[in-house]
């Protein structure tokens, strides 16, 4: 296993656990109940951590967080979800109709 980085709060954390998830990348969230202990053990140390199960997959996880935090850009084009056929705004990463994870690999 290998430390990818620190998320800056549990919710980003496990935004981007989902994003690599969805693209077949296995990684998992270390220090979630950590942020209670704060103040007993220093601040940096709280954070909730990214850990990839297979180094390999390190580069191709940096650039789908990446595209992650900084979302769509303007003008991106809808999606269709391939499940049930409904068109989404391009910042949508789940089918609100059906709840079909959007494939990132479709734009």
């Amino acid at each position: 296993m290998m430390k990818l980085m620190r998320a800056p709060n549990l919710l980003i954390g496990q935004h981007w656990i989902n994003v690599l998830a969805i693209s077949g990348i296995a990684c998992e969230l270390h220090n979630r109940y950590l942020n209670g202990a704060l103040g007993e053990i220093p601040a940096d140390q709280c954070a909730p951590e990214l850990w990839l199960v297979d180094e390999r997959d390190e580069m191709m996880a940096r650039k789908l967080i990446d595209a992650a935090s900084h979302g769509p850009s303007a003008g991106s084009p809808s999606w269709r979800c391939a499940q049930c056929g409904e068109t989404l705004e391009a910042q949508f990463t789940v089918c609100w109709q059906c709840g079909t994870a959007r494939n990132p690999l479709d734009g």
